[in-house]
């Protein structure tokens, strides 16, 4: 029996051993957007191959995608996955409703790093759904199956942690203060909605999710050194008056802004994923910043950042959970040409650009990438469902109008490009 459990305890340090390697290979904190506005992407299980033969670790769905989660199993890839706004009023009626979502829909053979429910809810522009969303939060998270906040599942072949939480996904919008970044502070018409969300985040030891993007500060502020700034180029840096600490790029200041917002109403210890980012290859005449060189700059650089772990001036050392936007273009989306040039690959399962993410040589199996006849999304937006450019990349995903999506912007309400000059937290020059 004493040889048993020295036998079991062996092969138990061994697996751990073999997640540790593969979490120090693979970037467990950078993750990738899956999009489904379009009608060419891959077959699941090529894209779920193509996924393999790289180092990211994470990927978001915006909404449940069975086919492509099943394709994942036994890769060691998590998921981020999405609650549609359009099923949040269902969430938030009942914890039978819940119940039957969870069951329905949360996966049970890959990890699962987190729950979003809603995306950009509270700029949504539908006053009727932020009362609503933390009653979906509180009965989603009842509804988890038992064991799904602490899980480990260890078999002869894979071995992985499944940490469920519950949080959701804001807009840059949600902050009315972050030139300099240490003035970081949130509407405070938010507050009725916003609080209670937060309170529900750190009681439960969930993330703060939001979507910045330096790429529109440069779009609101084309001066070469901006773009240098938003670029991770070499550039002067910008001091902040407030705390004196000098920023070299526009990521940081965004991020260290958020910081700074949550610890000004004590939640310093609510930590932040960035659940998009990305920045276009490609746009029409007016949108110069929109190049492949400057596209491979910043996710590169971007990359390179985060696997440095440096941090930031205000959090050095400590690396942030980012999702990159988005793994394939999405060729349904309206608006200018930027909005279907975020993809990281094309749909044939070539690079865009190459910023870095080839999984190191040895960590993963030769992925057998075959393409197959293109095929219509799941998630393709059916007709009546908002594909208008007036969101930010990601945000539409499966979300009706006006009920759910941040691309419904009823009169005087505010839009995310018309609040460029809050969201792009162009830090000013001293």
């Amino acid at each position: 029996m004493g040889a048993r459990r020295w036998l079991d305890a062996a092969v138990i340090s061994g697996l751990l051993q073999a997640l540790l390697f593969h979490l120090a290979t693979s970037q467990s904190f950078i993750g990738v957007n899956y999009g489904t506005i379009a009608d060419n992407l891959p077959p699941p299980a090529s894209t779920a191959n193509l996924l393999k033969s790289t180092s990211i670790g994470k990927v978001r769905l915006y909404e449940p995608q069975p086919d492509l989660v099943a394709a994942l199993a036994g890769s060691n890839i998590s998921i981020l996955l999405g609650v549609p706004n359009g099923d949040v009023p269902n969430l938030a009626s009942s914890p039978a409703a819940a119940s039957a979502w969870a069951a329905a829909n949360i996966p049970t053979t890959v990890p699962v790093s987190a729950i979003s429910v809603g995306n950009e809810l509270l700029n949504s522009g539908d006053p009727t759904l932020a009362p609503q969303l933390l009653p979906a939060m509180q009965n989603l998270l009842a509804a988890l199956p038992a064991g799904s906040t602490t899980k480990a599942r260890i078999s002869s072949q894979h071995l992985y942690v499944r940490i469920a939480v519950i949080s959701t996904v804001h807009s840059m919008a949600v902050l009315s203060s972050s030139d300099p970044p240490s003035s970081g502070a949130f509407h405070a018409d938010l507050a009725g909605s916003l609080d209670p969300v937060l309170d529900f985040l750190k009681q439960n030891g969930a993330p703060f999710m939001i979507n910045p993007y330096p790429y529109f500060a440069y779009a609101s502020d084309t001066r070469p050194e901006t773009l240098a700034f938003c670029l991770f180029q070499p550039n002067p840096g910008r001091v902040d008056a407030g705390s004196g600490l000098t920023y070299t790029n526009m990521f940081d200041a965004q991020l260290d802004a958020i910081r700074a917002a949550l610890d000004a109403k004590g939640y310093s210890g609510v930590d932040i994923v960035i659940a998009e980012t990305g920045w276009p290859y490609k746009g029409d005449a007016d949108e110069g910043g929109a190049t492949v060189d400057n596209a491979r700059a910043y996710n590169g650089n971007l990359v390179a950042h985060l696997k440095s772990q440096v941090g930031t001036p205000r959090t050095p050392g400590k690396s942030v959970d980012t999702y990159l936007f988005a793994l394939y273009d999405e060729d349904l989306k309206g608006g200018p040409e930027s909005e279907r040039s975020f993809g990281l690959y094309r749909t044939d399962l070539t690079a865009n650009y190459d910023i870095g993410l080839a999984a190191a040589p040895g960590t993963v199996a030769p992925a057998t990438v075959t393409p197959n006849t293109p095929q219509p999304s799941r998630g393709m937006t059916p007709t009546g469902y908002c594909v208008t450019a007036a969101g930010v990349p990601g945000t539409t995903q499966g979300q009706q109008v006006p009920q759910t999506s941040s691309c419904y912007i009823p009169a005087g309400a505010v839009s995310r490009r018309a609040d460029a000059a809050v969201r792009r937290l162009d830090y000013q020059d001293s």
